[in-house]
């Protein structure tokens, strides 16, 4: 019976906790995953207090935003950024998720 290597490493969510990929980058990503359209990304860094980054983003329909606000508040929990506060996800027209340092407008 063959001894398995003691140097073994699974990637479990501890292990991967230092190597967590930037807030601007992981909500970047999961717009273009989710089908976002005209997303557009302001670096306001030193400009205002709210955040660093705004982004605003359209959907093609009611449905397809609150699609794309569900997938963003799934990514953000499953990465480790907690749960951001949202305003306007039952109506669906226009939804604003706070992530901290980035506001997300998903019109």
């Amino acid at each position: 019976m063959a001894a398995l290597p003691e140097n073994t490493s699974a990637a479990t969510p501890a292990a991967m906790a230092g190597a967590q990929k930037p807030l601007i980058d992981l909500i970047l990503d999961t717009l273009d995953d989710a089908k976002a359209e005209e997303t557009v990304s302001v670096d306001i860094a030193g400009k205002s207090s709210l955040a660093d980054h705004m982004i605003v983003t359209s959907g093609r329909s009611q449905r397809h935003v609150g699609a794309v606000a569900d997938q963003i508040i799934t990514a953000l929990r499953e990465s480790g950024y907690g749960k951001p506060r949202v305003e306007g996800l039952p109506h669906c027209d226009w939804v604003l998720v706070d992530a901290g340092d980035v506001i997300l407008h998903i019109f």
